[in-house]
């Protein structure tokens, strides 16, 4: 067609000069046209508890990741992207806000810092915009499968109020919870025993006064209690769940599947999730092709029990946590040959990352069973330490995003949020703060910095730490105000507690301040002092001032993550079956059906 257009338009020009200007012109492929692209394909792949050390392309020599490598090679590669949080429920729920956690009430005021039972009442609000509620006003088909463990009701055991479903997803098929030790019937327990004992104590004393008043109340010998006999049987019934979930039923309540509003697995069977959310992702693929989609792969892999498929156990050279994560990121490559097989790659932006760092803690005897977080100091529920924060953080966009590049600049996980958004021609809300910022034009080198210039580090409700990116001088300062103390001492994590607190006993405050210079001193080895650095105080001072500025910012709401929120509550419980007898295997039924 262009030659045919070149014929005709030939007779039009006389000078020599205009020609072969023409013929240029017309006769160029196409190589711009992906820079113009709106409303790309998204897919945010996100694994779960992975250090950055884990990946061979930030350093890993004896755990295969052949194609979250790829996806460095083909894009972008950020060396220093941080999570908003050091946990699964406040990471999350910054990731899909752009906001830090304690804007809408996800971070904890106490040690129950995630989202503890799929029963509870709390959750991510329904008042915050997630970027999948913008995508899907945009026109998006958008999907979430994988793990949520953003709540599920907030009244009634379906009202889904915190649901995905609820926030912007038009599908969902995952885990509503997070996987624990207990969706194995092999494993030991994991779920907090000291809780349990509180919630089973709780319900002892409720149902005893109750009993007391109601009693009383027949004989006539007090004037108070329940009024009918149905209160009596309501306490007595809460007690005997309570019982019922404290004493080896927690796989019932929490490890279960769901598909949209449907629980189709409870419990669930681990032996086959793994093919089941692959199969749903690429399916999700394949039905959404003909128009732009937002694919949310949120892995169950690598937290703990670390649930591989045969095929990958004893394929690695660091053990199960090791087969666990060679075995995700061939679940990468399949995804991204879908993608490819439908002809999508050049019209589809790729972004890989973990919600925190891996979990030093987690041990079987002398087997690791947590991440590694490579020359990073510090773990997962560290909200200040490098090693509980920085996190992989890899973007593909072929013929868009530079390949083989590689940013040392300050990012975040929030940062997402305006970004996605940005791409799907949405709008960001004007009533609320978002903390995160557009990566595009850094990501497409049209930047040379960052937009951050602060970030903020907490641990529940309580700043840690914060983050100084100097522009001019290069400096990346890191002022510490509260650190754990780690048992044995010099261990580097706390290991007599499974998870180093955020206030308390096991924190110590530091006034001055501990500083580091990141940009120097990426490990936080070396503390700086105002003897050894001469800046010392300006710095202090500079990033005392932004934490003023930044607490300006913050309004009151409602906390999430409660006692209240968090505790069982037997009238919030997904159940497939007749309450408390919950049980089915649907996908096992439907596969029965079609033979």
């Amino acid at each position: 067609m262009a030659r045919s257009l070149v014929s005709f338009l030939l007779p039009c020009f006389r000078t020599s000069l205009v020609t072969p200007l023409i013929f240029g012109l017309l006769l160029q492929p196409p190589l711009t046209q992906l820079s113009i692209v709106t409303q790309p394909n998204i897919v945010l792949l996100m694994a779960d508890d992975l250090g950055i050390g884990d990946v061979g392309c930030y350093g890993n020599d004896t755990i295969r990741t052949p194609n979250i490598d790829r996806l460095a090679k083909e894009g972008v590669r950020l060396t220093q992207h941080i999570a908003a949080a050091p946990l699964c429920t406040p990471s999350r729920a910054a990731f899909l806000t752009g906001r830090y956690p304690l804007r809408s009430g996800m971070d904890a005021i106490n040690n129950y810092r995630v989202i503890f039972w799929n029963g509870g009442s709390g959750g991510l609000p329904p008042n915050e915009t997630t970027f999948a509620k913008i995508l899907q006003q945009q026109g998006y088909s958008t999907g979430l499968i994988g793990k949520w463990h953003l709540g599920v009701n907030c009244e009634s055991r379906n009202d889904h109020c915190h649901h995905p479903l609820n926030h912007g997803f038009d599908y969902f098929y995952g885990m509503p919870f997070t996987l624990i030790s207990d969706c194995q019937p092999t494993e030991t327990p994991e779920m907090d025993r000291a809780f349990r004992r509180k919630l089973w104590l709780s319900t002892q004393m409720i149902g005893l006064v109750t009993l007391t008043a109601a009693l009383g109340r027949l004989t006539g010998l007090i004037s108070v209690g329940c009024k009918t006999l149905a209160c009596l049987a309501g306490f007595s019934f809460l007690f005997f769940v309570s019982w019922y979930s404290s004493y080896g039923f927690v796989r019932y309540w929490n490890c279960i599947m769901m598909r949209n509003h449907e629980v189709t697995e409870q419990p669930m069977v681990t032996d086959r999730t793994t093919s089941f959310i692959l199969r749903e992702s690429i399916s999700f693929i394949e039905r959404n092709k003909q128009k732009p989609f937002l694919l949310f792969l949120s892995f169950l892999h690598s937290h703990t029990p670390l649930i591989t498929t045969e095929k990958f156990v004893g394929r690695s050279r660091h053990g199960l946590y090791g087969d666990n994560v060679e075995e995700m990121d061939w679940m990468v490559g399949q995804v991204l040959d879908a993608i490819d097989k439908e002809g999508l790659k050049n019209t589809t932006l790729i972004y890989f990352a973990s919600d925190h760092g891996g979990w030093l803690e987690r041990q079987e005897g002398k087997r690791q069973l947590g991440g590694w977080n490579g020359i990073y100091r510090g773990g997962k529920a560290m909200g200040g330490w490098e090693g509980g924060i920085r996190v992989p953080g890899i973007f593909r966009w072929p013929g868009v995003l530079p390949a083989g590049t590689v940013i040392d600049e300050p990012t975040s996980l929030m940062d997402i949020y305006p970004t996605v958004v940005h791409l799907a021609g949405g709008a960001l809300p004007q009533d609320r703060v978002i903390d995160g910022r557009d990566l595009m034009p850094l990501l497409q080198g049209t930047v040379d910095h960052s937009e951050h210039k602060f970030l903020f580090h907490y641990c529940g409700i309580h700043l840690h730490a914060v983050r100084w990116h100097q522009k001019d001088s290069g400096a990346i300062w890191k002022a510490h105000y509260v650190t754990p103390v780690f048992h044995p001492p010099g261990a580097g994590a706390c290991y007599d507690r499974g998870f180093c607190p955020c206030f308390g006993e096991g924190v110590t405050h530091h006034d001055p301040p501990l500083l580091f210079d990141l940009s120097r001193d990426p490990s936080e080895a070396k503390p700086l002092s105002a003897d050894t650095e001469p800046l010392f105080d300006i710095v202090i001072r500079k990033i005392g001032r932004a934490i003023e500025e930044h607490h300006r910012t913050l309004t009151p709401v409602p906390e999430q993550l409660s006692m209240y929120n968090i505790m069982w509550k037997p009238w919030l419980q997904p159940c497939c079956g007749t309450f408390p007898i919950c049980w089915c295997d649907k996908e096992g039924e439907n596969k029965l059906a079609n033979l």
